[in-house]
């Protein structure tokens, strides 16, 4: 195990911004994980764990202790005619998995496509996307205990996911570290369509059935045309992706905001998508628009991508500071206007240690 020193972080996240790690290792291992761990507990330093980089952002100050990046690699997989089993180490490339499982015909996992980032993460934020969440298909997680070093196995339900959550990023954050996932995947599965953006695509190209490989490669085009799929090169694509969660609020609460928005915008649909829990979702790209907050709009070197309003984008030359007062000021509009409290999706580094 190889322990570096004052490492710049800014290279290892899609937002190019943030301080150097005082210590970094990164580990190959299982047995790596456990080691630096120890060197963390050892030397009574606060402890991150970087996976792809890509939902991040890292203070200016950069992380006063050790980064640990994740890089166990492999797949295996195993299954009959009905199901297949995929078992990915969490340092694999997401959508190399994604890749994968529809190359051998398996759904499930199609329409998260094209998210950058590890395997690691995904349980983190029960990453989903057009219709499909990683929740869906997870039937394990293998993870290391930090407080204990023991590796334990945690079912679905010991997962405790929700609506971009579970229990790795709400009531037992920085308690586990992920070391490998498990996706149970249907072998002939007919594809998801069920977003609009989706459904728009095909019928454009009039293709009643698509095979989970055109699903696949709508879905990577979608995102490329917002600037949701990392290209070298594309500024838009300096950015954590969706800065912002979708609000969950009540039904009369819904009502309410709709009411309002009938009135400031005549003639403009607020789009509501009911949950599975008797709530609403409501979309925050349409309240940051209706706020005033269009596509390109700058606020000195940060702003928002040119092609989808969620993203906060590095215009080249930002630091996290400037990140957070644009996530600032779109945050009190939005407040001020609906009385809708936005929640960003990105994890904030380093920011509790200044």
């Amino acid at each position: 195990m190889r322990t570096q020193e004052n490492i710049p972080l800014a290279p290892l996240t899609t937002f190019h911004v943030g301080g150097p790690a005082r210590y970094f290792i990164d580990a190959h291992s299982e047995h790596e994980v456990s080691e630096a761990v120890a060197f963390a507990l050892a030397q009574k330093l606060p402890l991150f764990v970087l996976g792809g980089g890509s939902n991040l952002v890292v203070s200016d100050s950069g992380w006063p202790g050790l980064v640990l990046k994740i890089s166990l690699a492999g797949v295996e997989f195993e299954g009959d005619l009905q199901k297949m089993l995929f078992h990915a180490g969490a340092g694999e490339n997401w959508d190399s998995l994604v890749a994968l499982a529809v190359s051998k015909n398996c759904g499930g996992i199609e329409c998260i496509s094209g998210i950058p980032g590890t395997v690691g993460g995904t349980p983190v934020q029960n990453v989903g996307a057009y219709g499909q969440e990683v929740s869906e298909t997870i039937t394990h997680v293998r993870a290391l205990e930090i407080a204990t070093g023991a590796v334990l196995d945690l079912s679905n339900a010991d997962c405790g996911f929700s609506y971009r959550s579970s229990i790795f990023n709400g009531k037992r954050r920085g308690e586990f570290i992920v070391l490998e996932v498990s996706y149970r995947l249907c072998r002939n599965a007919e594809p998801k369509i069920e977003y609009a953006d989706v459904k728009n695509f095909f019928a454009a190209a009039n293709v009643e059935k698509p095979t989970l490989l055109q699903v696949r490669d709508a879905v990577r085009s979608i995102r490329q045309s917002k600037a949701m799929l990392l290209v070298e090169g594309d500024e838009d694509c300096r950015s954590a992706g969706s800065f912002f969660k979708n609000p969950i609020v009540s039904p009369a609460e819904a009502d309410r905001i709709q009411a309002m928005a009938e009135r400031r915008a005549p003639g403009k649909t607020m789009p509501r998508y009911p949950t599975a829990d008797g709530q609403v979702k409501l979309a925050a790209a349409w309240l940051v628009e209706q706020s005033g907050f269009s596509k390109g709009y700058t606020l000195g070197p940060v702003g928002i991508s040119r092609k989808h309003t969620l993203a906060i984008v590095n215009r080249g030359s930002a630091s996290a500071k400037d990140i957070l007062a644009l996530k600032d000021q779109i945050e009190r509009k939005v407040f001020d206007i609906w009385g809708v409290r936005l929640q960003p999706e990105p994890v904030f580094v380093g920011f509790d240690q200044q």
